[in-house]
């Protein structure tokens, strides 16, 4: 039987880049932290928010997010947006990850490359 606490460990390290690249492609649209926890845990990458703020703010200082404030509602809420260099890290991820992927399906059909 798997013991449950290594399988969640090696989850999290296998979702921790997925977070990063799903954050990257949501943001091409602006929106704020708390839309875009939602909008990860409905498309299947569930992260707990003292995860994702930092995230934001380490990929900002990074320059692959622009950030601005709305404080036009009632509550003000600080919208982030994927930057140019956001874009071309986000598509040297990609590429990396259809390499990954292409890979670990060639192992698991017994394809040597």
């Amino acid at each position: 039987m798997v013991n449950e606490e290594v399988l969640r460990t090696h989850l999290q390290e296998l979702r921790r880049g997925t977070v990063v690249v799903a954050s990257l492609l949501a943001l091409r649209e602006p929106d704020y932290g708390y839309a875009l926890l939602q909008r990860l845990t409905g498309h299947g990458f569930p992260v707990d928010a003292n995860t994702l703020y930092p995230l934001l703010r380490r990929l900002e200082e990074q320059g692959l997010l622009t950030s601005e404030w709305n404080t036009e509602e009632s509550r003000p809420r600080k919208f982030y947006r994927t930057s140019a260099d956001g874009e071309t890290v986000l598509t040297r991820l990609l590429d990396d990850l259809a390499a990954v992927q292409t890979s670990v399906t060639g192992l698991i059909e017994g394809v040597d490359r």
